[in-house]
C-alpha cells in the first residue's frame, strides 16, 4: 500500500515539473519569439499602451485625454491607454505587440557649431502677447516655441510633445530703406561669435519676465565672446567699434606713367570738376576740395546706430552727404582769394571741423577730426596772388640772406672766440696739474716720514714689552720649580708623619721593594755551633742562588728617608 502511495507521488512530481518546464519552455518561446525587442545605440523606444485585444483579458484601461501622455503609476504601470511620456533607451525589451505599440525613435544629435530649437506640441494656449514657451523637455506647460535652446550634446526627444530643428550661426537680412538709401541689414542668431574690435546690438523678439527685458532693440550690448542665441527670442547685429576714416577727395590727371600732372604753378590738375567737394565761392569761381574725417562708434553708441540708422553703412553715407552739405554752405559765402590767403582760409578750414564735429555728435557717433585737407583754387584766382606772393618771398628771401651773412660772420668771430678760451683754458689746466703733482709728492714724503717714525716708536715699545715678557717668564719658570719642590717635601712629609717615623717609613720603602717570592731560612749560629752548621747554610745559600737564576729580582728604588 505504502509503495502504491510513493509512487503515485513520485508520478505527481514529476508531472508537475514537466508542466512547469513546459510552461517556463513556452513562456520564453514567447517573450524571445513575439515581444522581444532590440533597441540599438543611439534609438530610443516610444510606448503606447493599448490595452488588452480581447474585452475579457486583463489590463483593459481607460484612454488618456486628448494631446496629453498617458498616466503611471509609481512603479511605471500605465494607468490609461495612449502614449507614455517617458521613452526606454538602448538595450533589450520585453513587450507584447497584443498590449503595446512600439516605435524605434532616433535620438536627436546636435553637432558642435549648431544650436537646437524645440517646439512644444501639447500643452495650453500661450497667453495673449508671449510668444515663447519657458522650460526645457518635460517641464513645459504651454504648447508654441520654446525660449530655450540646446547646445551640443544628445537629446531623447519625445516626437509625440515636441518637435526639434538643428541650425547652425543663422543670418537675417531684411533692407532698410532712408532718404532713397537701401541698406541691407543682417542679424545673426544661433551660434554667434563676436569677435575683437566689435559688440552686439541686441534685438529681443519677445517680452522675457525671468531677465526683466521687452521686447525691441536693447541699450546693453554684448560684448567680444561667443553666444548661444535663439532666433525666436534675440537676435545681434554686429557693429565694429573705434574710428574708421572716410575721405571725399578730387580726382588728379595722371599721365602714363602714373606721375601727378602739374600746372604752370605746380599745382595739381584734376581730372574731374565734379569729383571732390565742389561747390561755388561767392564770387561764381568753381572750388573743389578734399576733406578726410576720422571718426567712430563706441560701445555705447552701437545700439543708438542700429536704432537710427540700421547699420553703420547707412550711417557713413550720411556722413558724406553732411561733409558736402557743411562745406557747401560755409564755402559759398566767402570769396575763391579768401579760400587762398593765409588767415581766412585757416578760419574757414576751423569753421568747417568744428561745425562738422557738432553735427556728427549729435547723430551720435564719436568724431576725433574733420580735416580740411587740400583746396583746388582756379588758375585764373590763384596765379596773380602766387606771382605777387612770390615776389613778397623773394624780398624776405634777400633780407633773410643778408640776416644770414651777418649772422655767418658772428659766427666765425664766436668760433675764433671758442679756440682762444680753449688755449687758454688748456694752459691754465696744465699749470694747475703742475701743481697738484708737486703738492702731491710734497704730502707723500712728508706722510713716509711720519710712518718710519711711528714705525721705531712701536719697534720701541714692542722691545719693551718682549723683556717684561722674558722676566715674567723667568720668574714664573723659578716660581714653578720652587712649588714643585716644595710639594715634594710635603709629600714625604706627609708620608712620615703617617709611619710615625723616618727609620719606619725606610723600612716599608725596604719592604716593598722585596720579591713576591721571597723565600726566609732562619739560621741558628750559637756558641760553638758555627762549623756544624756550615753545610745548611751553604746549601741555603746555593739553593736560593739556584732558584734566582733564571732572573733577576729587580727592586722598585725608593728614596731613603734622611
Amino acid at each position: 500500500m505504502n509503495v502504491n502511495i510513493n509512487t503515485q507521488v513520485k508520478a505527481s512530481v514529476k508531472l508537475v515539473i514537466f508542466v512547469v518546464l513546459l510552461v517556463g519552455v513556452a513562456w520564453g518561446g514567447i517573450q524571445f519569439g513575439f515581444n522581444r525587442i532590440y533597441v540599438p545605440v543611439g534609438w530610443s523606444l516610444q510606448l503606447k499602451y493599448n490595452g488588452p485585444p480581447l474585452p475579457f483579458l486583463p489590463g483593459s484601461r481607460p484612454a488618456c485625454a486628448p494631446n496629453t501622455f498617458a498616466k503611471v503609476d509609481e512603479n511605471g504601470n500605465p494607468l490609461e491607454m495612449g502614449i507614455l511620456e517617458e521613452m526606454v533607451g538602448p538595450g533589450r525589451h520585453f513587450y507584447c505587440p497584443l498590449w503595446w505599440k512600439t516605435k524605434l525613435v532616433e535620438d536627436i544629435i546636435v553637432e558642435p557649431g549648431e544650436v537646437g530649437l524645440a517646439t512644444s506640441r501639447m500643452g495650453k494656449p500661450l497667453p495673449p502677447g508671449e510668444i515663447l514657451v519657458e522650460g526645457g523637455f518635460g517641464t513645459t506647460v504651454h504648447k508654441g516655441d520654446l525660449r530655450k535652446t540646446f547646445g551640443p550634446g544628445a537629446y531623447r526627444i519625445n516626437p509625440y510633445a515636441y518637435t526639434f530643428e538643428k541650425q547652425k550661426c543663422i543670418e537675417t537680412k531684411s533692407s532698410r530703406s532712408q532718404d532713397s538709401k537701401s541698406k541691407n541689414q543682417v542679424k545673426y542668431s544661433g551660434w554667434l561669435k563676436i569677435p575683437t574690435g566689435y559688440v552686439g546690438v541686441v534685438t529681443n523678439m519677445a517680452d522675457n519676465l525671468k531677465t526683466d527685458t521687452i521686447k525691441g532693440l536693447q541699450s546693453k550690448v554684448f560684448q567680444p565672446g561667443i553666444y548661444l542665441l535663439n532666433p525666436r527670442d534675440r537676435q545681434v547685429d554686429v557693429v565694429e567699434i573705434g574710428y574708421r576714416e572716410t575721405s571725399i577727395a578730387a580726382n588728379q590727371k595722371r599721365d602714363r606713367d602714373g606721375n601727378l600732372v602739374l600746372d604752370e604753378s605746380g599745382e595739381p590738375v584734376i581730372a574731374d570738376d565734379k569729383s571732390g567737394v565742389g561747390f561755388p565761392s561767392n564770387d561764381g569761381f568753381d572750388i573743389n576740395m578734399d576733406f578726410t574725417a576720422i571718426w567712430g562708434v563706441m560701445p555705447e553708441q552701437a545700439s543708438d546706430v542700429i536704432s537710427n540708422y540700421g547699420n553703420v553703412d547707412v550711417l557713413e553715407d550720411y556722413i558724406r552727404d553732411e561733409i558736402e552739405s557743411i562745406c557747401l554752405n560755409a564755402g559759398s559765402k566767402l570769396k575763391a582769394v579768401e579760400m587762398l590767403e593765409g588767415k581766412s582760409r585757416l578760419e574757414f578750414q576751423n569753421k568747417i571741423s568744428e561745425e562738422f564735429r557738432k553735427v556728427l555728435e549729435a547723430k551720435g557717433a564719436t568724431v576725433l577730426n574733420g580735416l580740411v585737407r587740400h583746396i583746388y583754387i582756379p588758375a585764373e584766382v590763384r596765379e596773380p596772388i602766387q606771382e605777387a606772393n612770390i615776389a613778397d618771398e623773394l624780398t624776405l628771401t634777400r633780407v633773410q640772406e643778408q640776416k644770414t651773412a651777418e649772422t655767418e660772420g658772428s659766427l666765425r668771430e664766436a668760433e675764433e672766440k671758442v679756440l682762444l678760451a680753449t688755449e687758454q683754458v688748456k694752459i691754465d689746466t696744465d699749470k694747475l696739474v703742475a701743481e697738484k703733482l708737486a703738492l702731491g709728492m710734497k704730502t707723500a714724503e712728508e706722510t713716509k716720514a711720519e710712518t718710519i717714525q711711528k714705525v721705531a716708536a712701536i719697534d720701541k715699545q714692542t722691545a719693551e714689552i718682549e723683556a717684561q715678557a722674558t722676566v715674567l717668564l723667568g720668574e714664573a719658570e723659578s716660581k714653578a720649580k720652587q712649588m714643585q719642590k716644595e710639594a715634594k717635601a710635603d709629600k714625604f712629609k706627609l708620608a712620615v708623619d703617617a709611619f710615625g717615623s723616618g727609620d719606619a717609613y725606610n723600612k716599608w720603602v725596604f719592604a716593598s721593594g722585596l720579591p713576591d717570592d721571597i723565600k726566609l731560612n732562619f739560621l741558628y749560629a750559637g756558641e760553638g755551633t758555627f762549623w756544624t752548621d756550615l753545610k745548611g747554610f751553604t746549601e741555603t745559600m746555593l739553593g736560593r742562588q739556584t732558584s734566582q737564576s733564571p732572573r733577576q729580582t729587580r727592586t722598585k728604588a725608593r728614596p731613603p728617608l734622611r
